[in-house]
């Protein structure tokens, strides 16, 4: 596992700190200068120092107090201002130190960590007015404030992409979905606020309070029309796998392939399941010639291109139209075509470069039921499965690419018969599975052309096989079947009673022969649809003697409802695709970037101290704390994505710096000026033994808060 993405990346984030934290010291500094405080040393980092500067003295590698004390006889902070004038020596130290993050200013009369460290020279930090120190204390979180509001207006002036606030999977059983919100809607505002950004959407479900339903405002597109509002109130939940409330919502996707090169190997078997290069036998709406071949593509001088060549046409083809005349907005649009087409492909035209407009007949999917875990395994990273009346698919494998563990080992289109000691697996169990034999062997059994058969795979350290996996719809085995889905306790499900062994084929439903899972979905809707208050299965049970068994799956009037309620979604799924994706920038119009600068500073602000308020109201778990190995590596992974979200990502840290630089902690500068408030209504300040509790129990709280966020930062890293 990389700790991070790239030393390249690290460096930059770390000088981007380096930037945040001068920045904050440098607001001391020069507020002391103005209030006339001697300032003795001004620093960026901590530890020892690396390269210093005294006028007078000049660049130094190490500090330059060896050379003060050789002219003056005393470190300078002993010597007079009169001497040191005499001797052509500035009284502050400029210095780098070792450790990259943090720093200080260091003034005549004032230490953190010495409350008794008063001094009554007439400009010593202890002897200037209160209201001067005040300024000296605040302009730290001043500097930091400004700083990112320039930050946001160069990110704005460039432009920053973000997720477009466009739902594109909505969670069953989540609070989204109870709403009635659906895939393919734009979220216009909550609670009446715009809504910018899909993390503005995020944002507000986690710092919502229990019982306060959120009035989202929605723009609703029914097809490839320009959409219509919709009034929706929606209450999010705490989620226990995120920590904060949430509604169940993702990102949508954008109508464009991904562009990835690493993604194409696995990107072109998802077509080719897809039916990109399928003539279609169905008679379409539209004449053809239907999918599309190598020889579409044409290399230099019209000659057949080469394996990579034809890839590479593929990165960022684009969905052009799913009708004549039509247009896509997202891949949202397709998905509400797939739902309308009873499981026929669709007539899609996509632009591909080398080949211009292509027309392809993109297969349908069943949209399956969500059969959710009544407990879920210990780390999993969802709670349900896709199945139907209990039954779930077995695990497939699908690409193996050459650099896989697993390559020559699996094939593309092995089923998973058994992982482990788990027999039948379901796709999560397959993946924990290789997760609990993370850098060791593992046995399996496949089915492989029709014959069983075992192999032995070695699982990566980081859990995985580097393989595609997905279910085995094509195969009407069964895996482990669910006795009861839903929360606790849970409900059973139709097959409970029949208690089939995993492995168990479907032969036939109701007289018909069923060779995929997609033939037992149109079985199911029949039945449903002409009201039968029952299936009639007949499986062959696992064994060498491979018994048959003639059952019955009672449907419930409740259970034809929601299978009727189960429509098609298109073949190639969101994953494929680019994110849907809005970018917001000031049309290169300054005061525009700084009028909108200000605007998300000031939100962070406030964003930064609800948090904490909900976190002290439980609504934000305390595993969503981030210290600065997490801060450092989120940071590494916006730097991938660019200078203008690098740039973003620093201002949103330095609107944070300042806000909990001016929390009421003791150790803080929030602490400090709780003191001097004190002093200011009282006329004497704290007394030396109270300030020295106090800076006691800052430091045990910033010390927990460290130690509860370095282990959170760790174990996200190890997971």
């Amino acid at each position: 596992m990389a700790l991070f993405d790239s030393g390249a990346n690290l460096l930059l984030v770390i000088l981007g700190f380096g930037l945040l934290v001068a920045v904050h010291e440098f607001g001391h500094f020069i507020a002391a200068k103005w209030a006339g405080v001697r300032v003795d040393a001004f620093a960026v980092g901590m530890g020892p120092i690396a390269i210093s500067y005294r006028k007078g003295i000049g660049l130094r590698l190490g500090g330059t107090d060896r050379e003060v004390n050789a002219r003056g006889g005393g470190p300078a902070i002993t010597l007079t201002p009169q001497r040191l004038a005499e001797l052509g020596i500035s009284e502050t130290e400029y210095s780098l130190r070792v450790l990259p993050l943090g720093g200080f200013v260091r003034m005549l009369g004032q230490d953190d960590m010495a409350p008794n460290a008063a001094s009554t020279d007439p400009r010593s930090y202890s002897s200037a007015p209160i209201w001067k120190r005040m300024v000296i204390v605040s302009a730290g979180v001043t500097c930091n404030v400004a700083l990112a509001i320039v930050l946001f207006m160069v990110a704005f002036l460039i432009g920053v992409r973000f997720d477009a606030p466009i739902v594109g999977s909505v969670s069953p059983e989540d609070p989204a979905a109870k709403a009635g919100i659906l895939p393919g809607d734009e979220i216009i505002a909550i609670d009446g606020a715009p809504v910018s950004t899909f993390a503005d959407l995020q944002i507000a479900a986690a710092m919502s309070r229990p019982g306060i339903p959120l009035a989202m405002t929605i723009r609703r597109y029914s097809d490839d029309a320009v959409g219509h509002e919709v009034h929706l109130s929606v209450a999010p939940e705490p989620s226990p796998t995120a920590g904060i409330r949430i509604m169940g919502v993702t990102p949508a996707s954008s109508r464009t392939l991904l562009r990835d090169p690493d993604a194409l190997p696995f990107l072109r078997s998802a077509m080719e399941r897809a039916g990109f290069w399928n003539h279609a036998p169905d008679a379409m709406s539209e004449p053809g010639p239907w999918g599309i071949s190598a020889a579409t593509l044409t290399g230099p001088g019209g000659t057949p291109p080469l394996e990579s060549q034809f890839n590479d046409s593929f990165r960022g083809a684009a969905l052009m139209s799913t009708r004549p005349g039509g247009s896509v907005a997202s891949y949202e649009t397709l998905v509400r075509r797939a739902a309308a087409s009873g499981g026929r492909p669709l007539a899609t035209h996509w632009s591909i470069e080398g080949a211009g407009v292509c027309n392809i007949a993109l297969n349908t999917v069943p949209s399956w039921q969500a059969l959710v875990y009544t407990e879920k395994p210990a780390q999993a990273t969802v709670d349900y499965e896709y199945g139907l009346l209990g039954m779930a698919p077995l695990t497939r494998i699908g690409r193996v690419p050459a650099s896989s563990s697993a390559h020559g080992t699996l094939e593309d289109g092995d089923v998973v018969l058994r992982v482990g000691d788990v027999v039948g697996p379901r796709l999560m169990e397959f993946r924990l599975a290789l997760a609990e034999h993370s850098g060791r062997t593992l046995s399996m059994r496949v089915l492989r052309a029709g014959e069983g058969m075992e192999r032995v795979v070695r699982v990566g350290g980081d859990g995985r096989l580097g393989v595609e996996v997905g279910s085995a719809w094509d195969t009407p085995l069964l895996a482990r079947p669910f006795a009861r889905t839903g929360p606790p306790p849970g409900v059973a499900t139709p097959i409970a009673a029949l208690d089939l062994p995993p492995l168990s084929r479907i032969e036939s439903v109701d007289g018909t022969s069923i060779g995929t899972w997609t033939d037992l979905f149109r079985a199911s809707r029949e039945a449903a649809a002409r009201g039968a208050n029952e299936l009639r299965v007949s499986l062959v049970l696992p064994g060498e003697s491979g018994t048959h068994q003639a059952a019955s799956i009672p449907l419930a009037s409740d259970t034809r409802a929601e299978i009727l309620a189960l429509g098609w979604r298109p073949a190639l799924g969101p994953q494929w695709f680019e994110p849907a994706e809005v970018v917001l920038a000031a049309d290169g119009n300054p005061l525009r970037a700084v009028a909108m600068g200000l605007g998300e500073t000031k939100k962070l602000v406030l964003m930064t101290y609800l948090t904490l308020d909900r976190l002290f109201r439980g609504t934000v778990g305390v595993s969503q704390l981030r210290g600065p190995v997490g801060i450092v590596h989120i940071g590494t992974r916006v730097a991938d994505r660019g200078f203008t979200y690098l740039v973003f990502f620093l201002a949103m840290i330095s609107v944070n710096l300042a806000v909990i630089n001016f929390l009421p902690i003791p150790i803080a500068d929030g602490g400090l000026m709780v003191f001097l408030l004190y002093e200011k209504l009282r006329g004497r300040p704290p007394s030396p033994a109270f300030q020295s509790g106090a800076l006691l129990a800052g430091l045990v709280i910033v010390g927990l808060l460290f130690a509860v966020t370095f282990y959170n930062d760790v174990m996200r890293l190890a997971s």
